[in-house]
């Protein structure tokens, strides 16, 4: 297929990705601020994805590019910056005749009666949602164009190996591994779907190999087990060898904690997932790929393996 390159390469789903590109290409290339190789022949370009001219030079010669790259956890942040990168990996992308596939989450949905699919209405609720929904609008309508190829994959919140920052790690996982108690966001006796990052970055992958899949949004594999957070926390203590103990931080409590934490208070916008039933439907990958999401069984027994 040629080279493919990961943009935002030292994140938790590019670093996923660039595992299994291998099976692909021989030729990857990691590009970020500060890049360092997963696999020993990758190819590593340093470069700040805000200033066009060096992602025009990092997508040099590539088949495939691959927008994985992060963001401080700040509206005004996504709103300044987030648009200009996408835009600059377009053009680049137009240039070089490369397929995009961009990485994006689930905030342009908003809050979804039922099952969230590919076909679900966009109805942001929050600025961060907005951003996201801006993104796609300008992604679909290079596409549209036909001045690129390429597809949107989104993933439920994530789970698994190395993702840190992931919910579930940090407020499950890494506390019942220590043998505290585990916190969890307004109400867990809601539906809740998580995807394993693996599942995430494999499903990537495929999307960006696969010709009939341009063009095109994809739900990334993730397990369609009817549970709670309850449910999973419980899993989770039990795999652990933990007591199953939850802490829930109420709304009030967040808009308090807010106060002195930004990140919190960049949260509170969100807290709808955790409210209301967060359900998200990934059938048509599965479908299409012949595809089976890891159970969270197996997934929070990874995950804490790593913790």
């Amino acid at each position: 297929m040629g080279r493919q390159t990961i943009l935002g390469a030292g994140g938790i789903i590019g670093k996923e990705l660039a595992r299994i590109l291998p099976e692909y290409t021989s030729d990857i290339r990691l590009v970020s601020r500060h890049p360092e190789k997963v696999n020993a022949g990758d190819t590593l370009f340093s470069a700040d994805l805000n200033n066009a001219e060096q992602v025009a030079e990092a997508v040099t010669g590539s088949a495939v590019v691959y927008l994985t790259a992060g963001l401080p956890y700040r509206a005004k942040t996504w709103q300044q910056q987030w648009p200009r990168i996408l835009e600059n990996t377009i053009q680049a992308c137009k240039k070089q005749g490369a397929r995009l596939i961009f990485f994006d989450n689930i905030y342009s949905y908003g809050k979804t009666d039922g099952a969230i699919t590919e076909q679900s209405p966009y109805h942001p609720s929050s600025k961060k949602g907005k951003v996201r929904l801006a993104l796609a609008r300008m992604l679909e309508s290079a596409w549209n164009k036909g001045e690129i190829e390429g597809a949107i994959v989104r993933a439920a919140d994530f789970y698994g190996p190395g993702a840190a920052n992931g919910v579930f790690n940090m407020l499950v996982a890494d506390k019942l591994k220590q043998k505290k108690k585990a916190q969890w966001l307004c109400n867990d006796l809601v539906r809740y779907s998580m995807t394993f990052t693996p599942d995430a970055a494999r499903g990537t992958a495929m999307v960006g190999n696969t010709t009939g899949a341009m063009n095109q949004v994809w739900h990334l594999p993730t397990s369609a087990e009817e549970m709670n957070a309850a449910s999973l926390i419980a899993l989770c203590a039990e795999t652990a060898g933990a007591p199953s103990r939850t802490m829930i931080l109420k709304k009030w409590m967040l808009q308090l904690g807010g106060l002195f934490d930004p990140t919190v208070r960049e949260l509170i916008e969100l807290l709808y997932e955790y409210q209301y039933d967060y359900i998200f439907d990934s059938s048509k990958f599965e479908k299409q790929f012949d595809f089976k999401a890891t159970p969270y069984r197996e997934g929070i027994k990874r995950t804490l393996q790593d913790a």
